[in-house]
């Protein structure tokens, strides 16, 4: 009689907040969790245009204090995924341009050879790009071992001009502790049906062995 009694007081006690209630709590608390969320991309992306601004400018002082921002804010908050990084472009034409051109002020054939590159698409293209880039290398295959004079160029990989940081899988601000209180609004609607699943199930054996 006792077991029975005890059991009715731990039903009544799991049904006094409703799992409506827990429901509705849960739908607030996702919605301010995506919201926060939302904001942590937002930064990232702001803060990934202003080191391509700054890479537009061309000043490798503020280049390197944007990136510095972004990967204190990559690296700090969570949903920040950069997928394949931020290019540097800009810092990439430059450094390949200023390669060419100590390649073509050489007084040995090879640098003749890159100078005489630089006539034929120099007019071809106002600024430098990578159609321009493309142009000279394939002015350059015209002439024997082009393979070492690409090389001789010194032109920087691709590589060192992509930077990509990555976001923690929980981090502790309002986006992250946001989603905790989802993950246990989410634990307590299921422990409490759990719960009252198992409590029902022992009165109904012990209304069966009486």
């Amino acid at each position: 009689m006792a077991d029975k009694q005890r059991i009715k007081r731990d039903i009544k006690s799991l049904q006094r907040v409703k799992t409506w209630q827990l429901i509705i709590l849960l739908i607030i608390a996702g919605f301010i969790a995506a919201t926060f969320l939302r904001l942590n991309n937002i930064g990232m992306v702001e803060r990934r245009a202003a080191v391509l601004s700054a890479d537009e400018a061309g000043n490798d002082d503020v280049i390197i204090q944007r990136l510095y921002d972004l990967q204190q804010y990559v690296t700090s908050h969570m949903n920040t995924d950069m997928g394949t990084g931020v290019y540097l472009e800009q810092s990439y034409k430059r450094d390949s341009q200023a390669a060419l051109n100590a390649a073509s002020a050489d007084t040995n054939p090879n640098g003749n050879i890159y100078k005489k590159a630089q006539e034929v698409c120099g007019p071809r293209f106002s600024v430098y790009s990578t159609a321009y880039l493309q142009c000279t290398t394939s002015e350059l295959e015209k002439y024997p071992a082009a393979d070492e004079l690409v090389q001789a160029a010194k032109l920087p990989p691709v590589t060192g001009y992509v930077h990509v940081f990555s976001s923690p899988a929980w981090s502790p601000d309002f986006a992250g502790w946001s989603v905790v209180v989802c993950i246990v609004l989410l634990l307590m609607i299921v422990v409490r049906m759990v719960g009252l699943g198992i409590l029902k199930l022992l009165l109904r054996r012990h209304y069966q062995n009486v």
